[in-house]
Parts: structure tokens; sequence; C-alpha cells
């Protein structure tokens, strides 16, 4: 995962690029954040679709993505259109990554969106909105016909996708979130479902959450992978393994390691020897 701030356009070309061509790495991920939300807040930050869709075709291999897009910014229509479009440029590489966007708890929330005239509403809304945005980027990926929609958050009119998304029935959508609300969503939406691995005390019991809601909904906790984002120190890399070996053990299968910047160079064949090999 290659956070695209505070770091040029072929920095992170050149880590996807190197990536594409290891057979151990199997996914790369952007962020969706419009203003940086680390390091010099007036520094450089790319936006995440337009620069995945780039990535996207210069990269033959990879399933690539979005860890994960703010259901906040993009009405989700839009979203599953640009999704789709994506998916054909990458010849069915992609996952859609998908979350309710910043926590309103955040002190720095606020800021990206106030910055682009984009509403902040608050978490209910939030939540609803991306339950909804779930089955509407569904129908627009999957429907033959223009359909509408009458949802508490969302209304559409004859909305309608045409070309569809290349993998069938449709890419696999990943949730990311840790609260139990999303939990919710994730348990009734999602193929894959994404936390945050900086605390694992906190990742495992919201696992044992996810366990109970699956049961609630009588799915099989087989059908939902779960996805852990670790962060890296190229300083101390058996740091990393244990955590990702503790992960495993866990029942995370999925694992997205958070590469912090300037990323050195062969950073991806490190990865692959350090960490997965």
């Amino acid at each position: 995962m290659t956070a695209p701030q505070q770091v040029d356009y072929r920095d992170v070309q050149r880590v996807w690029l190197e990536a594409d061509a290891i057979p151990e790495i199997e996914h790369a991920w952007l962020f969706d954040h419009l203003l940086p939300i680390g390091g010099d807040p007036l520094g450089p930050v790319f936006e995440g679709w337009t620069l995945l869709s780039a990535l996207a075709a210069q990269t033959s291999r990879l399933r690539v993505g979005v860890l994960v897009t703010s259901n906040r910014i993009r009405p989700p229509a839009l979203l599953a259109k640009m999704a789709a479009t994506v998916d054909v440029v990458s010849d069915g590489r992609l996952d859609l990554g998908l979350g309710a966007g910043s926590r309103p708890s955040w002190p720095g929330a606020r800021r990206e969106y106030d910055a682009h005239g984009l509403p902040f509403h608050d978490a209910k809304h939030a939540i609803g909105s991306l339950a909804e945005a779930c089955t509407i980027i569904k129908r627009v990926w999957t429907e033959e016909e223009p359909f509408d929609f009458d949802g508490t958050y969302h209304q559409l009119k004859g909305a309608f996708g045409n070309p569809k998304p290349v993998q069938s029935p449709h890419p696999p959508l990943m949730i990311g979130g840790r609260s139990k609300s999303v939990l919710r969503v994730v348990a009734e939406h999602a193929d894959l479902w994404n936390v945050p691995g900086a605390d694992f005390a906190d990742a495992l019991e919201r696992s044992a959450t996810m366990d109970r809601l699956l049961d609630e909904l009588g799915r099989d906790p087989a059908t939902l992978t779960r996805s852990i984002h670790l962060p890296v120190s190229y300083d101390d890399p058996a740091r990393t393994r244990e955590a990702v070996a503790a992960a495993v053990r866990a029942g995370f299968t999925h694992v997205i390691f958070g590469l912090p910047a300037p990323y050195p160079e062969g950073v991806a064949r490190w990865v692959a020897d350090e960490l997965v090999a």
C-alpha cells in the first residue's frame, strides 16, 4: 500500500511497476484523501481513483484498489461507473475498497471535505449511506435494464451502467472499518473486510464481533475474507514478520503492507524477500 501523499507520481509508479513483476506480491493499493493526512498539510497528495486508473493501465498482473474509498466523496452510481472503467482498463483486476469516510471524532476529518465543498454528515448518515451505496453499486454493475432507487440517503432515476465490469458477477467488494455499525454493513454486503492492524488486540476483538454478526445473518464465515493493514518497519522487518504471523494465526489471510515514504530503491523486492518469503 503506497499512500500517495508527500511523494511524487514517479515514486509510486516505480514501486507498482516493480511489484507487478514479483509474483509473491499479489495486490497493490492507494488511499482516498484529497489533502494530506500526515506530514506537511500543504504537501502533495494525488487523487486516488485517477491515479489508480493510470497505474492499472501500466500493470498487468497485480490486483489493484483504493484502501478504502470514502463513500462521502462520490455518489455511489458515479463510483460504480468509475470502478467498472478501472476493471475494464485492468482487464478484471479491481477490488473495490469502500468505507463510510473519515470518522467525525477525528479532529482533522472535516478539513478535506470543507476544502472541496463536500458535505460532512454525522456517523448515522455515513453508515446508512454506505449500506445503500453497496446495493446501488452492485445493481449498476449487474442489472441489464435501467432502474430507480428510492432510498433514505440516495435517490436515483434510470440508473444504469454500461460497460459492465470484466469480473463476473462483479468485482469483489472490500469494506474497511472497525465500528460495530460498519461491521454490520460488512457482514451483509462485503466479500472482504479490512481492518487497521496497528492495534492488533483491537483487530482481534473486532474479528470476534464479526463472527457474531455473520452468525446472526446465517452467513458462512468462510465467505468473508479478512484483510489487515500492517505498518512496515524498514529498520526492523522482524517486527513486521511477527505481526504477519500473528495475523495469519488469527484468521487474517489478506495482508496489506503499509509502506512508509520515501520508498527505498528495490522496496518491492525487499518486501518479497524480507516479509513474504
